[in-house]
């Protein structure tokens, strides 16, 4: 239980820091200073989450990376779906603080929901999930290799792959890659976002699906040595 726990923790922890600075600096393509702001908020949660939790639950904190190391066999079916359900509760609560915090208050608008950006069509905006969360989660999947990972860095490395996707897909869809920060915001905010959602689940499970497909093509076998 305590592995669930921490999962949702660290979820909520993600959502409310990542989440909370873009709805703070009013996140914006035509500000990058906003942009860079929140890819690197999200990014450092990942590595503190990483180094608070990693060794109780592993620090999934997304429903992608949980799928993409259930299909690569190091996780359970049970867990698979216990950690995937905790993480969407930890989004939750994750969401329902930053909605708290900033109703009502002149300036703020939204809890930092993702949606299709100006120009973005749906298919557009499903494809940018899909190819960025497989990099993500491939990332992922490598530091995290019992045999060639990255070891006490794959943290610092997965944090900061987080920052160079956000960096990048803000511009599209707001940056989702994790179904649970998508779900847990689209539910305060409504709307468009609401509307939106599956893309935010559709395309980053696909993106897992292919990253883990990729890591089993690419990493050594362990007759290797």
């Amino acid at each position: 239980m305590k592995k669930y726990l921490a999962e949702m923790v660290g979820t909520m922890v993600l959502v409310l820091m990542g989440c909370g600075t873009a709805v703070s600096l009013g996140c914006t393509n035509a500000d990058p200073e906003t942009v860079v702001g929140t890819a690197l908020a999200f990014g450092l949660a990942v590595v503190a989450m990483a180094y608070t939790i990693g060794g109780i639950s592993g620090c999934h904190i997304n429903p992608a990376i949980t799928l993409g190391c259930l299909i690569s066999g190091r996780i359970s079916g049970k867990d698979a779906a216990m950690y995937m359900l905790f993480q969407v509760i930890g989004a939750i609560i994750g969401s329902a603080i930053l909605f708290l915090c900033t109703s009502g208050v002149e300036g703020f608008a939204g809890t930092g929901a993702n949606a299709c950006q100006s120009g973005v069509s749906e298919i557009g905006a499903l494809v940018a999930e899909i190819v960025f969360t497989a990099i993500f989660v491939l990332v992922v999947l490598g530091t995290t290799d019992s045999k060639v990972g990255a070891g006490n860095f794959a943290g610092l490395a997965i944090g900061l792959s987080l920052v160079l996707v956000h960096l990048v897909c803000i511009r599209y869809t707001g940056t989702s890659v994790n179904p649970a920060r998508s779900i847990g915001p689209a539910l305060f905010q409504g709307g468009e976002s609401l509307a939106q959602l599956w893309i935010f689940i559709v395309g980053p499970f696909i993106g897992a699906a292919i990253a883990a497909g990729i890591w089993k093509m690419v990493a050594p076998c362990k007759c290797e040595k």
